[in-house]
């Protein structure tokens, strides 16, 4: 890649779906489902990354927490439910190696700046997109 800088491929705070630690599970389910994501990153209120939230973590916490009742949604936050794996932020000096690495485990990789506070996302599709249209120009 001839790029190297992350900033490139990154989708900013502003314009990325997330969740902050101290929703209820209730209130993720309905931002995921408005959002159309299956995974989103948690922050506190301070703007720091606190891990990624599945649906597959949602799905298991109904089940295991709230014995498949919604209204038991309400009242467990999301900070209570196991995390199946959460993605690794990466600092925006990371090299495009790195950036690469973790995107091909993660759909999307958050970022963070030098006081781990969340800026944004780099996604997998915008590191393919660049690389098709390196690879592949259309003529």
């Amino acid at each position: 890649m001839k790029q190297n800088n992350i900033l490139f491929f990154l989708t900013p705070k502003a314009m990325c779906a997330f969740l902050y630690d101290d929703f209820t599970m209730r209130q993720a389910l309905e931002k995921m489902e408005a959002a159309s994501y299956s995974a989103l990153p948690i922050l506190n209120h301070r703007g720091e990354y606190r891990g990624t939230l599945t649906e597959g973590d949602l799905l298991w916490a109904m089940k295991n927490i709230c014995q498949m009742d919604l209204r038991q949604a309400e009242c467990h936050r999301i900070m209570e439910i196991s995390h199946r794996k959460d993605n690794v932020p990466v600092r925006v000096t990371t090299s495009m190696q790195d950036l690469v690495e973790r995107a091909s485990t993660q759909n999307f990789v958050p970022v963070v700046d030098d006081k781990d506070t969340f800026i944004g996302i780099v996604t997998r599709r915008a590191i393919i997109k660049y690389c098709q249209q390196t690879l592949f120009p259309e003529d």
